[in-house]
């Protein structure tokens, strides 16, 4: 009889946890540590006990050892799915449809912001810092985690905070949302100018091995550009790319040059320069409003 599954190697530290007999008559107890010392004619391990001792086990009745440490601390984790139902603060839909290139395929993807009740933070068991669904392409973050992504000018963030689209909002969501300009700095010109150039660089691999890159990808990245440079010229993050549509839609379908769409963008990266030269944005964030505002938000978290 064959061992089902992946078969646990030879020297394999485990922990038996059911009690056993052992081979001088004795019993193995439930806890007992060991190795792997080979597996029985019936399928079974043979486990060679610190002591000495022998014992044979199915492999449902053995642990690894640092797995046996891990569930023995285990505790109830907090249910993400519920965290969303009942604690978002503010949600909104982004990518194609907040940017104004959606079409009647598009997908309607939404990001929100949750805050977890502040005594969840005091347990071992901590709540989770962002969520996948509950439902379809729906994904959230904790308030302090999107508070530190926001900071350092993640585009994905900064974008959930200017959608035109929203479609929860409490309160305290009202109140992110009138923080939203304390998340801008010139940290942008980094974040964003220096994604688009990672990218490219992988979309140019693609064009050299494939004859064509994944122009979707490139609609976005070029669409990411000027967003950075409204950004930098005009400290507001304007998310709908206006009279910039039908451009990037032909870019999306591949109708563009690949040298037309990389002389546009190596315009934008020099606009980028320029427009950070000129930009009236902050060297960085206002980190402090943030975090009080932060610490405001657990303190009446308590109550809840």
């Amino acid at each position: 009889m064959s061992v089902e599954g992946p078969q646990l190697p030879v020297g394999t530290q485990v922990v038996v946890r059911v009690a056993a007999p052992d081979d001088r008559g004795g019993t193995a107890q439930r806890g007992a540590t060991g190795r792997v010392a080979g597996i029985t004619a019936d399928g079974r391990y043979a486990v060679k006990l610190v002591d000495g001792r022998e014992t044979v086990a199915r492999r449902d009745q053995l642990s690894l050892r640092t797995a046996y440490q891990d569930e023995a601390l285990e505790l109830v984790q907090p249910d993400g799915d519920v965290l969303v139902r009942e604690y978002t603060i503010y949600a909104a839909v982004v990518g194609s449809r907040a940017f104004g290139l959606d079409t009647e395929t598009s997908d309607t993807d939404t990001r929100g912001v949750y805050v977890a009740p502040t005594e969840s933070f005091w347990s071992l068991a901590k709540p989770p810092m962002h969520v996948d669904g509950p439902e379809p392409e729906w994904f959230s973050w904790e308030i302090e985690r999107f508070c530190e992504l926001a900071l350092k000018a993640n585009p994905n963030l900064l974008e959930v905070l200017h959608s035109p689209l929203v479609v929860q909002q409490t309160a305290l969501g009202k109140e992110l949302v009138e923080l939203r300009e304390a998340f801008l700095s010139q940290l942008a010109y980094q974040t964003y100018s220096g994604y688009v150039l990672s990218q490219f660089k992988k979309l140019e691999a693609d064009f050299r091995r494939d004859g064509a890159p994944k122009w979707k990808h490139v609609m976005h990245l070029i669409r990411l550009l000027l967003s950075a440079r409204a950004l930098l010229l005009d400290a507001e993050l304007v998310v709908d790319v206006g009279p910039h549509r039908e451009r990037l839609l032909a870019v999306k379908r591949g109708e563009l040059p690949w040298g037309e769409v990389e002389q546009w963008r190596l315009g934008l990266h020099a606009d980028l320069d320029d427009a950070l030269r000129r930009t009236v944005l902050p060297a960085t964030p206002d980190v402090a409003r943030v975090d009080d505002w932060l610490r405001s938000v657990r303190r009446r978290g308590l109550s809840r």
